[in-house]
């Protein structure tokens, strides 16, 4: 491919076609981009709330990152499955549009199952009160899923559009996931603040029933916002922004060429397993190195507020006061995080220039990150020691200068957080392009360095952490390691992308 004109018509031999196109104007790429606010919104809220409202219904904690599986099992196969088809769709409406409005509409769906589930369950069964609630578990477990298939469904096509927007061009798809890291912080930004204000249910009075307490309804009623913010911002992002198209003649050659493949009937997966056999050698390297830096930031991720509220605050799992206190704190932790990274995430192309290029500070900061994940312990320990109680012997929240180091150490991962939500994706854009091979099915293997771990961390963090006497520590310890190894191979092993090297035409390759 060639960057901003018109290149050769590239068609690999399992359907994998990319064409180059004219970068559009930069106005059009915030447009898309601004979508990651509506979808992290609802991430902030499953991120700081739903791992403490699960236990709430009933689930403990060493099953509760069992639940959790469904985001990277759904990740693994749905972000690949799209891009796969929505790198090949002919849609009138775009390769990219379809699937980002069918992925707003099921966040919908999801959403209002999840709100609701505490509801549905009592009117199926479930009692009142503390205990197991198996109905109200299953509505959320489906509503989950289906969020995470739909949240899957928007950010791979979202990510390939921006790509596409970009026309090749390696600085501008720097810029365009600078933007969407950006984005994701505003979403965080707002979804954590909504996340740690107590008294959000009044705004919508409905919310709270019988089955659905205060902080059942003011988590129903951040995902009303939730699914506002998502719907306007997808509507604006698809009415404004027209793909571009190719040139008639070439779109015929196109759908002549996918319907003499078509009759082949090349399974999906064989693209998958095709495009792993294929892959260069930049690209393993940057799916090893996505991989630990995931293994270091999904406990935190699963964790983070858990963790605030039991050890840093002391609370237990049902405590109306240090629980919630500390949850909410946790929240407002990750509201600090957010604004951090919205900061860093302009600065990263800038500080990339400065330090050496991108390798080097993914490198760095993963180091960063393991320094942040081990001080958890000495804000633990801190906590411990400076434990408190009042005169009737009840106990007493943290002192302030643990719940400032806390805070602190929150605000501090948002450093880090910056560099992963935008180095990764911009590398695996160039190293595609480069290969003349298509950014959907691309961003999808991409994901499969994220999702695998998160498996992983999601089937053997609780059974670890509760091998350890049932706290947040053990796997933070394990995540202060993967971060540290991360960072070495990111140094030492990771090729740097080309400042603004032109695209070679596909030659079989990385599909």
């Amino acid at each position: 491919m060639e960057n901003g004109t018109k290149g050769k018509l590239t068609v690999s031999s399992s359907l994998q076609i990319e064409q180059p196109l004219p970068p559009s104007k930069l106005w059009k790429i915030i447009v898309v981009a601004s979508i990651a606010a509506g979808v992290q919104f609802g991430w902030a809220l499953q991120l700081s709330l739903l791992t403490p409202y699960v236990q709430l219904l009933g689930i403990p904690h060493r099953f509760a990152s069992f639940i959790w599986l469904c985001g990277p099992i759904s990740g693994m196969i749905v972000q690949p499955v799209v891009g796969y088809y929505s790198d090949n769709c002919s849609s009138r409406f775009g390769r990219r549009r379809p699937f980002i409005a069918a992925g707003a509409a099921l966040v919908t769906i999801a959403v209002f199952l999840i709100g609701f589930a505490a509801d549905l369950g009592h009117a199926s069964g479930d009692p009142l009160g503390k205990g197991s609630k198996p109905r109200a578990i299953a509505v959320f477990v489906v509503g989950f899923w289906i969020l995470d298939v739909a949240n899957n469904m928007l950010q791979g096509p979202c990510r390939a559009l921006l790509a596409d927007l970009s026309g090749g061009k390696s600085g501008r798809m720097r810029t365009a996931n600078a933007f969407f890291s950006f984005f994701m912080a505003v979403g965080n930004i707002l979804g954590y603040a909504a996340g740690s204000y107590s008294r959000l249910f009044k705004v919508f009075p409905f919310s709270k029933t019988k089955a659905c307490d205060m902080y059942c309804a003011n988590l129903k009623s951040c995902f009303f916002i939730a699914i506002f913010l998502l719907l306007s911002l997808t509507t604006l992002a698809l009415t404004l922004v027209r793909e571009n198209e190719l040139p008639e003649k070439e779109e015929q050659e196109i759908d002549e060429k996918l319907a003499g493949a078509g009759k082949s009937k090349v399974p999906f997966f064989g693209e998958i397993f095709g495009a792993l056999k294929d892959l260069p050698r930049p690209m393993w390297i940057l799916l090893l190195v996505t991989c630990l830096n995931w293994i270091a930031w999904f406990p935190f991720f699963l964790y983070d507020t858990d963790w605030m509220a039991k050890e840093v605050f002391g609370g237990q799992v049902g405590d109306a006061k240090l629980y919630d206190l500390g949850v909410r704190a946790g929240a407002l932790g990750l509201l600090l995080q957010s604004v951090v990274l919205g900061f860093m995430s302009l600065g990263v192309e800038f500080l990339g220039k400065k330090i050496g290029g991108a390798k080097r500070l993914w490198g760095i900061l993963n180091f960063v990150l393991a320094i942040c994940l081990a001080m958890t312990i000495l804000v633990t320990k801190m906590a411990e020691k400076s434990r408190r109680h009042d005169a009737a012997g009840t106990l007493m929240g943290p002192t302030p200068g643990v719940k400032i180091g806390a805070l602190l150490l929150f605000a501090a991962l948002g450093i880090p957080l910056a560099v992963t939500f935008s180095i990764p994706f911009a590398l695996a854009s160039i190293f595609s392009s480069n290969a003349g091979s298509g950014q959907g099915l691309s961003l999808g293997v991409l994901n499969l360095a994220i999702v695998v771990p998160q498996m992983l961390v999601s089937l053997v963090g609780g059974p670890w952490d509760d091998l350890f006497g049932g706290g947040n520590l053990p796997g933070f310890v394990v995540g202060a390691v993967a971060a540290a190894a991360s960072g070495v191979l990111a140094l030492t092993m990771l090729p740097s992308p080309p400042a603004d090297a032109k695209p070679a035409v596909a030659m079989g390759g990385f599909h």
